[in-house]
């Protein structure tokens, strides 16, 4: 009787990471110049291989965000995002790869380790332009990436950890535009986040603005589950014009 594992393929696994943050008011990503073949000399997502056959995926994550960016006594915090297998994604081999995603206020300037010539922040529309040309399936796995954490500020109060201990509305209104790419309308923006209980909550003092009336002052309130979510606009409706 045949056996079906004789001619299996033999599947090597890697994790990549999509670690991305805001600077300057503009979502950014992590991304490395790969210093070794294949792709010597193009960017690329932060991963590679794992150790050995007991090194745990998550260990290997942490392990390779520290080896290629210096980033892994931060250590934030990884979420599962996905997992790339499509054959022909890696020409050394048939490559399983488990993707993990971080997004995370005030990271630090990277520092290039083992196997990359260059680790950097890059705005994300640069990254995803047509004009860079990203490794392996890193194009993919990036967009789902930020897909993943525009849902992230829909359905959770991520949006507040990037904000001051205390901040303003219009405040949070520069994360959610920062992180979605779209202008938002401030009043309707306002009206939203008031409606959700919980959300935040009033900090006492004013802030003294440049123009116009003192800006109230919030900070996180105890939701981190937002209902009713905080729906993104579609790029036609009103507040986004």
């Amino acid at each position: 009787m045949p056996n079906p594992q004789r001619n299996a393929p033999a599947v090597l696994v890697a994790v990549d990471l999509v670690v991305l943050t805001l600077r300057e008011s503009r979502l950014h990503v992590l991304v490395i110049e790969r210093g070794i073949e294949p792709h010597l000399g193009r960017l690329a997502l932060p991963g590679g291989f794992l150790k050995h056959a007991e090194e745990d995926l998550l260990d290997a994550a942490y392990r390779k965000l520290a080896e290629e960016a210096s980033l892994g006594t931060d250590h934030p915090h990884l979420e599962h995002l996905g997992v790339y297998g499509a054959p022909g994604r890696d020409p050394r081999g048939r490559v399983l790869s488990v993707a993990y995603l971080a997004v995370a206020p005030r990271l630090p300037e990277p520092t290039a380790g083992k196997n990359a010539a260059r680790a950097y922040w890059t705005p994300i529309e640069a990254a995803l332009s047509d004009r860079v040309h990203l490794a392996f399936d890193h194009r993919q796995i990036l967009t789902d990436g930020v897909e993943r954490a525009r849902d992230k500020l829909e359905r959770t109060a991520l949006a507040t950890a990037f904000c001051g201990s205390t901040f303003t509305i219009s405040d949070l209104q520069e994360v959610y535009e920062a992180v979605w790419g779209v202008p938002l309308d401030p009043r309707n923006f306002y009206r939203k986040v008031q409606s959700v209980p919980g959300f935040i909550i009033p900090a006492g003092p004013t802030r003294k603005a440049e123009s116009g009336r003192p800006a109230r002052l919030f900070r996180p309130g105890p939701q981190v589950t937002l209902r009713p979510p905080m729906t993104r606009p579609h790029p036609t409706d009103e507040e986004t014009r």
